[in-house]
């Protein structure tokens, strides 16, 4: 039997080729999903006219700074196409694409590589851009079913995010599986290309809406909490706007994409080393690449059926033989529908291993990494709740000013750094206790790669929880602004209702920054094998040493493992120094327009959309900058101390990037429910407890420490790390062939390696230069 050319090219079996298909198959149902959800979504009415009007300044917003940061990114795009297209030509193509195309290979992988780089990077702008538009149809009709109940409005929320968790799936997994169609054991060769796309774009989003919500976040609370005593989303703040177009444009498109590349990524890497893995087998089974495709398709189907029960939970009765099923709260229902998908993709992961693989540790490396995720959930979940003790310290630390409140969220942070991980850790000594008898290191990488794929097999419930907080925040600012002046029992219950919702939305978003910070450094030791595999092969055709692994004993090694160690430093501190530029003059600009008569007394409406071009110029100026560091660097330290100093590069990245991302991203989520833990309190100054109290000063002030580093620099880790990774991998063949001699580096390698170095130091100069003037911005 063979259908559309996969059994007779590619070698399947009729189980194989079936199972392919229904791969693709499963794509497009999580795409129907989505269509199906996003209708079910926007059936519901939109409140008041005035909640309307909110409404509608956000998406405004919003849209302005997606087209603008469009504009900025395209040419960027443009350029590295063509840099891709052309870079295929001063290398080799592998053996398996010679094989596969003969003569034409170059021109093919050229080709191929290109347009899944272009497929790639739409996809990932895809996923951003209309998982934002959807999150922003939601808020306000979340808020306004706030009014008719708990359930409706958690399901608005709940759903709408679903739409991007399944595009996320959809996309994803329709994109890996066409390449692998396609091109068949060529597909690393494309893939490189496919992975890339998305990834770069994933930097591009996370940075720029990071830096933009962050600096609207900021500059509103400062001067509208501590300095005007005046709620969180009041209309005469001027920046507020501002701050519920960020929670859109950095929680929802910056997550949507981040995740989605880390799908894109996990099974790239996966790939790559299942056809690697082939020729070490003695049976050369297609296995090691059919069965991650299949899971992940196992995967999206559980993640329908969990998401579809998550307004279930709260339905059950409380007492009875079905009391225990009753979900107390909206977080309880999700973490619930959770275990649901975990469970489905692990019954059938065994029957999956039993039935086709013949080989049982095939499943246990997809339930170990489904299993990871879910311990993620409640080790962030201790860290940054409300209801457990680190948070409770914090609070405990505002009675005693600001600086004990900072000390006490910096070393809840970095606590559980240190467990997260552990938790990784064990995973990976796992992979290592199931294959590492077979004799031969790629079954250990692939092993770890399948641990990703099992990891971000929920996909689909991830980015539905996350892009669930932003929304559930947007409603409740809408809620702020529209209903301000009203009193009734009826508005309110509906305003509780929303606060409820978004308190657990904290929680949630903290959670799903955990699981992707915990699946980019799988997917980047994934790719960190990749590349010392490629390596090799690119070595083997030359007839040259084969690099088999990383010697950080070597002098040169050891300089690369620092250098890499000391980037995500780098990066992450001109993100904050991003945020902090643009919040100081947002700061100063809400300053000004609370002088104007009328704005405090509430009869003038504010300036909003200065404040929201004020964030998008800060965001958009960083985007090349950071970018070019994250691209020119690994192709300059691989040029000047060659490929293996390269991979010891990649490995400080991978460990430094992985222990600073959880400490910043759980510190400000500490901080962060510790200041709503204060903001629930009753409101007495004599006491010092509630809004306006020294405490709450306090905690405003942990807050906006931790805003830039839990939204800002701490995600967009994520990709910046799997960007050089990727990088690393595309320039590996070129760097090997080109840059090393009998007397160390080639000078030709040396100059490029030089300008290269010149373009880092501009990126680094650029980033930090000063803001212009309000009136000149």
């Amino acid at each position: 039997m063979d259908i559309l050319w996969l059994g007779s090219r590619h070698g399947l079996n009729t189980f194989e080729q079936i199972a392919i298909l229904g791969v693709v198959l499963t794509a497009f149902i999580s795409l129907l999903y989505a269509w199906l959800l996003r209708g079910n979504v926007l059936k519901k009415d939109k409140g008041t006219q005035k909640m309307q009007e909110v409404w509608n300044a956000i998406r405004i917003g919003a849209d302005s700074y997606l087209n603008r940061q469009l504009r900025t990114i395209l040419p960027i795009i443009g350029a590295l196409t063509v840099v891709l297209f052309l870079s295929v030509y001063v290398v080799h193509p592998s053996q398996a694409a010679t094989a596969e195309f003969g003569k034409n290979a170059q021109i093919v992988v050229a080709i191929g590589r290109t347009i899944a780089f272009i497929m790639g990077a739409s996809f990932s702008l895809i996923v951003g851009q209309l998982g934002m538009r959807m999150a922003i149809q939601a808020n306000v009709r979340a808020a306004s079913a706030a009014k008719r109940g708990f359930n409706e409005s958690l399901s608005i929320a709940y759903y709408a995010g679903t739409v991007t968790g399944m595009l996320t799936d959809g996309l994803g997994l329709f994109g890996g599986t066409i390449i692998f169609i396609i091109f068949g054991k060529a597909a690393p060769d494309a893939l490189l290309g496919f992975g890339f796309g998305g990834t770069l774009l994933a930097l591009f989003m996370r940075v720029g809406g990071g830096i933009f919500t962050k600096a609207a976040d900021v500059g509103a609370d400062l001067v509208g909490k501590i300095e005007k005593d005046i709620p969180e989303d009041d209309p005469r703040n001027a920046a507020v706007i501002a701050d519920l177009v960020g929670d859109n444009v950095g929680d929802c498109a910056g997550m949507a994409a981040d995740i989605f590349e880390s799908y894109e990524v996990t099974i790239v890497s996966g790939l790559i080393l299942g056809l690697a893995l082939m020729a070490v087998d003695p049976t050369h089974s297609l296995k090691w690449i059919v069965y991650p495709l299949i899971i992940r398709a196992i995967g999206v189907i559980s993640s329908i059926l969990g998401t579809f029960t998550v307004p279930i939970w709260e339905k059950m009765p409380h007492k009875g033989v079905f009391g225990f099923l009753h979900a107390n709260d909206a977080e309880e229902a999700m973490f619930r529908s959770y275990e649901v998908s975990s469970v489905n993709t692990v019954l059938w992961s065994f029957l999956l291993a039993f039935l086709y693989c013949h080989d049982w540790r095939m499943a246990m490396l997809t339930s170990i990494g489904v299993g990871l995720a879910v311990v993620f959930n409640p080790l962030t979940s201790y860290f940054t709740s409300t209801k457990k003790p680190p948070v409770k310290e914090i609070v405990e630390a505002t009675k005693t000013g600001p600086a004990t409140t900072i000390l006490a969220g910096l070393s809840v942070g970095m606590e559980s750094s240190v467990w997260a991980l552990v938790v990784i850790a064990i995973g990976f000594i796992f992979a290592l206790m199931l294959y590492g008898g077979e004799g031969h290191a790629t079954y250990v990488l692939y092993a770890v790669a399948m641990i990703g794929i099992g990891m971000l097999s929920h996909t689909g419930n991830n980015v539905a929880m996350d892009s669930y907080g932003p929304i559930s925040d947007n409603a409740n600012g809408i809620g702020e602004m529209a209903w301000h002046d009203l009193k009734d029992e009826e508005t309110k219950k509906a305003r509780q209702i929303m606060a409820d919702l978004d308190a657990v939305g904290n929680t949630t978003k903290a959670i799903t920054k955990g699981v992707a910070i915990a699946s980019a450094v799988i997917a980047a030791v994934s790719l960190f094998a990749s590349y010392i595999t490629d390596v090799g092969r690119v070595q083997l055709q030359l007839g040259m040493p084969v690099l088999e692994s990383i010697r950080v004993s070597e002098t040169k090694v050891f300089v690369g493992l620092l250098l890499g160690g000391a980037l995500p430093w780098l990066f992450s501190s001109l993100c904050i120094r991003a945020v902090s530029r643009a919040a100081s003059q947002i700061v100063e600009e809400v300053r000004r327009q609370f002088k104007t008569p009328g704005i405090m007394e509430g009869t003038v409406q504010p300036d909003y959309a200065r404040v929201v071009d004020i964030s998008t110029a800060s965001a958009q100026k960083e985007l090349a900058p950071l970018a070019a560091i994250s691209v020119l660097m690994p192709l300059a330290i691989g040029l000047i101390l060659q490929v293996e100093a390269l991979g010891g590069f990649l490995a400080g990245i991978i460990l430094s990037g992985q222990l600073l991302a959880v400490y910043m991203a759980n510190a400000g989520g500490a901080w962060d429910n510790a200041k709503k833990t204060i903001e629930d309190e009753p409101r007495d100054l004599e006491k010092n407890t509630g809004k306006g109290s020294e405490r709450h000063k306090a905690g405003v002030v942990g807050d906006t420490v931790g805003d830039p580093l839990k939204d800002t620099a701490g995600p967009a880790l994520n990709p910046m790390i799997k960007v050089v990774n990727l990088v690393s991998l595309l320039a590996a063949p070129v760097i090997v062939k080109y840059s090393a001699t009998e007397g160390g580096v080639s000078v030709g390698a040396f100059i490029v390696a030089v300008i290269l170095l010149i373009g880092v130091g501009w990126a680094i100069r650029r980033s930090k230069a000063p803001v212009k003037p309000l009136d000149a911005a």
